[in-house]
């Protein structure tokens, strides 16, 4: 066997979820190693949507303007009858939203993953390796060392931390014998995948419609796509909805002939499961190894991405000294956050997904008599915050999400502020030299386009000062001093 490959982290997995954690590691300084059992990206579609503080955290890595050249807006989303009337409707989802980018893109998911992988060749702490297939791992004196399949033979991999990126069924988690619970939704269904040529004929918004005879999905996706998901019935097979012509046959009320393009076909089990534990030691699990989610609120790829945020800032302020215990905040932090998501996702799921012709019909004349009383639940979603964690007791604030402020020319708080943690607010500045912190009095000229909305934030929440930490959710509020100790008595 090889000489042993040392570094800081090993990520196995090269989706969206493992490539940006290995980009924030990488620039954070930490040597990283992301590896994937496939050869390229996977060519076809199959996450569909980002929302604003995904394109924020790519804005930090320095790709959200490509990505968004890639994405495309719907105006809402409706959840119909059978006849077209409105169950639920979720508006001004193309406005900016808290993250300061439109609060819906729809994407395509290898447009995304190759501009990840660009950014990640300019990266030299960065090392991505396909075709290595990770088998098992084994301790080895305050280290993992995986051993890896790879096409010449086996390798193995020394690093301080391990981190399963690795899918539903990710070897990772299983290999460390860590179990899923089962939030009970499965249900299988056929997506669709269509290269549009004429968008006129196709809708403009995002749709679901729940109609018991076939609960059906029509969403927009990125790069000139529209996709359907149609529900298989309890005595269908995927072999009974995959021919050409019953697809052909489920598409035609959509009056689409000569409009599109068939690209991609296959049945898919949709689930709702979460880890029973995010670490194991040195081990470590992120996206779908951790959680998985229902698609019907678009939250599955923007969990995992929100895992990687939280766990990269983590591990890099281990890597400068900070207590290891740190790490176990991941699960308290991002769990409490991810269950609302999922327990979201299952209702508008379950909403769809009825089948029995007079519980649809109970459904209806119950969600239509809501809307015409006004006490639907319609409009934006916003996410929760997160779980006990890394922010100060006693605030109100902590564990909210931070808002990226946009200036009247377009420009961003966080191209100002660059990356990292910052303590913002009347009386800061003049950080400690034992930080990485960013401490910026609200009267700094560089903050003047911004000042306005900063201080009125700050009135509102009755606080001098606010510390944001690198994955832009709130540490806390207060007079800038006392954030300050509470920072550095982490030793973050």
């Amino acid at each position: 066997m090889a000489e042993v490959i040392d570094c800081d982290v090993l990520v196995v997995g090269a989706g969206p979820t493992g490539v940006t954690l290995g980009l924030l590691l990488a620039r954070g300084g930490l040597t990283t190693f992301v590896v994937d059992k496939a050869p390229d990206i996977y060519p076809l579609p199959r996450a569909a949507h980002i929302d604003h503080e995904i394109m924020r955290l790519l804005q930090e890595l320095g790709v959200a303007a490509q990505v968004a050249a890639t994405c495309r807006t719907a105006s809402r989303y409706d959840f119909l009858t059978a006849r077209g009337e409105i169950l639920l409707r979720f508006e001004g989802i193309d406005r900016v939203g808290p993250g300061g980018w439109p609060a819906s893109n729809m994407i395509h998911q290898p447009s995304l993953e190759a501009i990840l992988r660009t950014a990640a060749d300019k990266q030299p702490q960065f090392q991505l390796r396909t075709s290595w297939n990770w088998k098992s791992y084994r301790s080895d004196a305050g280290a993992v060392v995986s051993t890896i399949a790879v096409p010449d033979g086996e390798r193995e991999v020394r690093s301080k931390y391990l981190v399963g990126a690795d899918g539903a069924r990710s070897p990772v988690r299983t290999a460390a014998e860590i179990e899923m619970e089962d939030l009970g939704f499965d249900e299988e269904w056929l997506v669709i995948d269509a290269l549009v040529h004429d968008a006129e004929r196709l809708p403009e918004v995002n749709l679901q419609i729940c109609d018991p005879d076939r609960p059906t999905t029509c969403v927009l996706m990125g790069s000139g796509r529209h996709r359907w998901e149609f529900m298989l019935k309890p005595h269908e097979t995927a072999d009974d909805l995959l021919p050409d012509d019953v697809i052909a046959r489920l598409l035609k009320p959509w009056n689409v002939d000569g409009a599109i393009t068939l690209e991609r076909k296959a049945v898919y089990r949709f689930n709702a499961k979460v880890a029973k534990h995010w670490r194991k030691g040195r081990i470590l699990l992120a996206g779908d190894a951790a959680h998985l989610t229902p698609p019907f609120a678009g939250q599955g790829l923007c969990s995992g991405m929100r895992d990687a945020a939280n766990l990269a800032w983590k591990l890099i302020a281990v890597s400068r000294n900070a207590d290891d215990s740190i790490l176990d905040t991941y699960q308290t932090e991002r769990e409490a956050h991810v269950r609302p998501i999922i327990s979201l996702a299952m209702m508008m799921g379950r909403t769809v997904c009825i089948a029995d012709p007079a519980a649809a019909r109970a459904r209806d004349e119950q969600m239509l008599a809501a809307r015409a009383a006004g006490s639907a639940p319609d409009g934006a979603v916003s996410n929760p915050p997160l779980g006990p964690g890394i922010m100060m007791l006693g605030c109100s604030e902590a564990g909210s999400y931070f808002p990226q402020v946009v200036a009247a020319d377009g420009t961003r708080l966080d191209d100002i502020l660059g990356s990292g943690a910052w303590l913002i607010g009347r009386g800061a500045g003049g950080t400690p030299r034992r930080t990485a912190l960013k401490s910026i009095d609200l009267a700094e000229p560089r903050l003047a386009p911004f000042g306005s909305q900063l201080d009125t934030w700050l009135a509102k929440h009755n606080a001098d000062a606010v510390l944001v930490r690198p994955d832009r959710y709130v540490f806390g509020t207060g007079a800038p001093e006392s954030l300050m100790r509470a920072w550095l008595d982490l030793a973050l």
